[in-house]
């Protein structure tokens, strides 16, 4: 049974940042779609798993990058960048779906009254739909996006500027990330780090430096949070 608010210890951890692209919403499938569909208008042939490779990064990076190695003629990276987003924000607002334990893991952490922050490598546009569309509004404190850095995951900037924002030293954050750019992003930031992989993985060597690896967010519960709270304190951390 979890401790209640009158008996808990002192939370170690005074904020939660949350990633949002396949964390709290089931939205990497429909990231895959829209890269195919758009980059395949334009002659570029990607994959499932070329797509994946670049999960977690800032699309106007993304599309910098296959117009390097694969260039077309007609719309800039940018313009095609816009494309993907358009074509996103439209799934996203109509069939997109909350992670499992998503809702839990956020009311978890409110409970122990954690500041939440939202920081992902999606552009403020795709942030304010899907929080409308799960209904998170007024659950987070900060929303920020790495399209305001200036550089994206996995440069530590956009989970800095959150703690920033908060008004938490980066050292008492915890941050809940799916993809290995994030963790990383999340370490150099000096931050604890869980990671909850999109989908089943049988090698964790790219989440090696997550302090924790969950299934889902179903299992973010108190023990755990003061597990890693314990750790962040503990001599060598980091």
């Amino acid at each position: 049974m979890s401790p209640t608010a009158s008996n808990s210890p002192p939370a170690v951890l005074d904020a939660a940042l949350f990633d949002m692209d396949g964390l709290l919403v089931d939205s990497e499938p429909l990231w895959r779609r829209a890269e195919i569909e758009v980059f395949g208008r334009h002659g570029v042939a990607l994959t499932e798993d070329q797509c994946r490779q670049t999960q977690g990064k800032v699309i106007g990076e993304v599309t910098k990058m296959w117009f390097e190695r694969h260039p077309w003629p007609g719309p800039s990276p940018d313009e095609v960048a816009l494309e993907v987003l358009d074509a996103v924000d439209a799934l996203l607002g109509t069939v997109s779906t909350a992670m499992p334990g998503a809702l839990t893991a956020i009311a978890v952490c409110r409970a122990r009254g954690m500041h939440l922050g939202l920081a992902s490598s999606s552009p403020h546009r795709l942030i304010d739909t899907v929080v409308h569309r799960l209904g998170l509004e007024g659950r987070f404190e900060v929303l920020h996006s790495a399209e305001h850095e200036p550089a994206g995951k996995p440069d530590p900037a956009v989970f800095v500027s959150t703690a920033r924002q908060l008004g938490v030293d980066v050292s008492r954050c915890v941050v809940f990330e799916d993809a290995p750019a994030g963790v990383e992003a999340a370490k150099a930031a000096g931050m604890v780090c869980v990671a909850v992989p999109e989908q089943p993985v049988s090698d964790l060597s790219p989440f090696r430096r997550a302090d924790a690896v969950l299934v889902s967010l179903v299992d973010v519960d108190d023990a755990l949070l003061d597990r890693l709270g314990a750790a962040a304190v503990s001599p060598g951390n980091g």
